[in-house]
């Protein structure tokens, strides 16, 4: 006899959970929020490091490092141009396009969606408040 309700549940394969684990490690890579802008941003096009800093308004550190990883997860490409001052260019990748389209319905949702999101904070945190 094994412990807990299992009625009616599946019990899932090794395979499963490793498919898990790969899906979590590419979503916590690309799906953190400077990531997701980031790539919002290059969907219109080419941009250099500073104006993506300046369009974004992160710092210099943070943009980076998230665009040191994206390039690593293969998402975007870096350009180098050896002028003076030099010139770094970065766009999104042909994966990195593929990703932009499900990271702009995502936006979209967020921005329709922002309403009733607030609203069902203010319930919850009301509610909170008067069991407290």
């Amino acid at each position: 006899m094994t412990p807990g309700y299992t009625e009616g549940t599946t019990a899932h394969s090794e395979r499963d959970a490793a498919q898990c684990q790969c899906i979590k490690d590419v979503l916590s890579r690309v799906g953190d929020r400077w990531s997701v802008m980031i790539v919002i941003a290059l969907d219109d096009g080419t941009m250099r490091f500073n104006e993506l800093k300046r369009y974004l308004g992160i710092t210099q550190r943070m943009l980076s490092l998230t665009l040191k990883e994206l390039e690593r997860d293969g998402l975007i490409s870096r350009t180098y141009h050896p002028t003076i001052p030099p010139k770094v260019e970065y766009a999104l990748t042909p994966l990195g396009k593929s990703f932009s389209e499900p990271v702009r319905v995502l936006g979209r949702w967020a921005i329709d969606n922002l309403a009733n999101i607030d609203a069902a904070r203010q319930r919850y945190d009301a509610a909170a408040e008067e069991t407290a």
